[in-house]
């Protein structure tokens, strides 16, 4: 029942960001929020996710507590998968080439950029059991959306 109250809340904040370009993806101005799409990685079929982004120099930067779950989110195993995913940010839409980082790359942005920038998603590593993955959305263009 989890699963599909979440499948439905997801379809529903991937359409009020489609039609409201992003204005009503967050309820506060300092949460800044993302629309990714990635093919999923059995069925090849794009999915569309919303989630929390921070930006860095070298594109948006994105993380999956999977709110709190004991697995990662079905929407980061699908781009732990993809060699290009598409992205938008309010109207902005682009290609990007995902980067999980791994290893001390992956502490070091954990632990001092995420948890510096939102520091309240610390929550939800200390109740999942595994290492929250994060990633680096490289973009490879950003032509009119």
């Amino acid at each position: 029942m989890n699963r599909r109250l979440t499948w439905i809340g997801n379809r529903i904040g991937v359409w009020l960001y489609r039609s409201f370009g992003g204005r009503l993806a967050s309820g506060r101005r300092e949460v800044r929020v993302l629309m990714i799409t990635v093919p999923g990685r059995r069925t090849g079929i794009p999915r569309s996710t919303c989630v929390r982004f921070l930006e860095t120099p070298d594109g948006p930067l994105v993380w999956g507590t999977g709110s709190g779950s004991t697995r990662d989110p079905d929407w980061f195993q699908n781009l732990r998968a993809a060699d290009v995913a598409y992205v938008q940010v309010g109207r902005d839409r682009f290609q990007v080439h995902p980067q999980e980082l791994v290893g001390d790359n992956r502490d070091a942005m954990w632990r001092n950029t995420v948890l510096i920038q939102a520091p309240e998603v610390a929550r939800y590593a200390g109740k999942v059991g595994r290492s929250i993955p994060v990633a680096v959305l490289h973009p490879l263009d950003r032509g009119p959306g």
